[in-house]
């Protein structure tokens, strides 16, 4: 996991009580690993702004229990047949949870090291 903010970024980004009861050092390590997830391209060394204030909005959702939630699965069909050779199936709903607005903003602010850059060209040997 790389370490792209601190809680003392967050601190200067969001002002000192951005995490409210929760634990700002569990909220920036969930931040942290969240960023390292979702970033695939090379990031520059001092870490970006655009980076820094992604991580600090989604440390304030981390610190409110909002970043990893958990996720149930809901029946959504279920067939039973009482004919010889009885089967049962059941569908599953997929785990879907509803993305916060400082999570939405975050994705936007990393659109430039998420997203691939260039066309990458195969050669047939």
């Amino acid at each position: 996991m790389t370490d792209f903010i601190t809680v003392a970024d967050v601190d200067a980004l969001l002002g000192p009580d951005w995490a409210g009861t929760g634990d700002p050092v569990l909220a920036v390590s969930m931040a942290n690993a969240w960023l390292t997830a979702k970033i695939n391209r090379p990031v520059a060394d001092p870490t970006p702004e655009a980076i820094k204030l992604a991580g600090a909005q989604v440390a304030k959702e981390a610190a409110a229990g909002k970043l990893y939630t958990s996720t149930q699965k809901e029946v959504q069909s279920k067939t039973v047949s009482a004919q010889s050779g009885t089967s049962v199936s059941k569908t599953y709903v997929a785990g879907s949870t509803d993305q916060s607005a400082g999570v939405n903003f975050a994705m936007a602010l990393l659109a430039p090291w998420i997203k691939r850059s260039g066309v990458m060209m195969l050669k047939r040997i």
